[in-house]
């Protein structure tokens, strides 16, 4: 049996982690098992003062376990690629894993009280944009869809919480995936 495992980094609020691992469950096929997982310091880049993403998807494949259908993690690290100033999250596409960072979704980040409600939300919506990749699913120009390019927060704030029809459609009919 596969399972779709939900890891966290050590920092990472046990309700925000619940929340997303709950998430999954309820969206996917699959049993879902929790992950701990290691700290990324590892990753840090002084000159940026933010976390490789990509060391961090290493790091990732070599945690996986060999039973997961896929792995998602959680980290409250502020991820980037190098051509980026950051990324929410990153996937492999149509692989096994995929990485969130709740950092950047965080109300406090931008100079407001926080939220834990929006943290949420906005957490679930990036859980289902990265895990989607991983499942192949690639961006969708419907800009309510959890598949839809969010290159700020207001982005992921103008999306749902779920798949356009056509990206569940594809979901079910590729992979098979959704309850």
């Amino acid at each position: 049996m596969k399972y779709f495992y939900v890891g966290a980094t050590p920092e990472v609020e046990r309700g925000v982690f619940v929340s997303v691992r709950d998430r999954m469950a309820s969206e996917y096929g699959a049993p879902v098992k929790e992950l701990r997982l290691p700290d990324v310091q590892f990753a840090y880049d002084a000159g940026r003062k933010q976390y490789r993403s990509m060391d961090v998807l290493e790091m990732l494949a070599r945690q996986c376990p060999a039973d997961a259908l896929k792995l998602l993690a959680v980290t409250e690290r502020d991820l980037f690629v190098p051509v980026l100033t950051f990324v929410f999250g990153q996937a492999q596409l149509g692989g096994r894993i995929a990485v969130v960072s709740l950092a950047r979704l965080r109300q406090e980040f931008y100079g407001l009280a926080p939220s834990p409600e929006v943290l949420v939300e906005r957490a679930a919506k990036e859980a289902l944009h990265e895990s989607g990749h991983t499942f192949g699913l690639v961006h969708c120009t419907d800009r309510s869809c959890a598949m839809s390019l969010a290159t700020n927060v207001r982005h992921i704030d103008g999306k749902q919480a779920a798949w356009c029809a056509a990206c569940a459609a594809l979901l079910l009919r590729t992979q098979g995936v959704l309850r």
